[in-house]
């Protein structure tokens, strides 16, 4: 059997608020084997960000362990968490966070040429990615000349461009309208599922939820 690409034990983030102690993560407990697509369903501030955060190793402040592929987070400095980010994670948030001086094949090869991917190499990959979301025309347009799905469809191909084995996203598509979001996400799952990778989706959508492979829902701080 092979390991999980993300595993969690006793995971657990506390903040200061008005010199009161608010405990968020309270010993959070979470497999995700490869090319496995978990639903991560909760309330608004029931954590879900703040669990996304954590096992994207984005913030300091927790406790318990994270292993990505098997690799223990808590033992690396700043140089290993980065490294294991850039090889094993790709990110989608609910705004696509584009670059705006940049098209939408440009912010697509960029990430690729970070991870050291050659530059015709790169492009015809985002092209590949693209394409395949419908966007073949519109490959040399900036954000702000594409619509709402258009944007998070760039910035799904960009999560994708360097097959990472696991996807974080956060309410990918909470910015769209229902009938938009229905599709670019149908497009997300068939992308993610046709690279292999593995995903945790942070939701409070059930009928979102539903169409992936698990569900598992944070309350109280831990999951359910």
């Amino acid at each position: 059997m092979s390991e999980p690409v993300l595993s969690t034990r006793g995971l657990k983030r506390s903040f200061e608020q008005g010199g009161e102690r608010i405990h968020v993560l309270r010993g959070v407990d979470l497999d995700i084997m490869p090319g496995e697509i978990v639903a991560l369903l909760g309330p608004s501030g029931s954590g879900k960000s703040t669990l996304l955060q954590a096992v994207g190793l984005l913030e300091g402040g927790f406790e318990g362990s994270i292993r990505l592929r098997g690799e223990e987070a808590a033992d690396l400095d700043d140089d290993g968490r980065t490294r294991l980010r850039r090889e094993l994670l790709g990110f989608v948030y609910q705004f696509h966070h584009l670059l705006p001086e940049f098209n939408a094949i440009e912010n697509v090869v960029l990430p690729q040429l970070v991870h050291g991917t050659d530059a015709a190499s790169a492009r015809t990959r985002a092209e590949e990615l693209l394409s395949t979301l419908g966007l073949a025309k519109r490959l040399d347009h900036r954000p702000s000349k594409l619509s709402g799905g258009e944007q998070q469809r760039v910035a799904v191909s960009r999560a994708l461009a360097n097959r990472p084995p696991l996807v974080l996203a956060d309410e990918p598509t909470g910015n769209l309208d229902e009938t938009t979001a229905d599709k670019v996400f149908a497009e997300f799952l068939s992308l993610v599922r046709g690279e292999g990778s593995a995903a945790l989706v942070a939701t409070h959508n059930e009928r979102l939820a539903a169409r992936m492979d698990r569900v598992v829902r944070l309350h109280e701080g831990v999951l359910q």
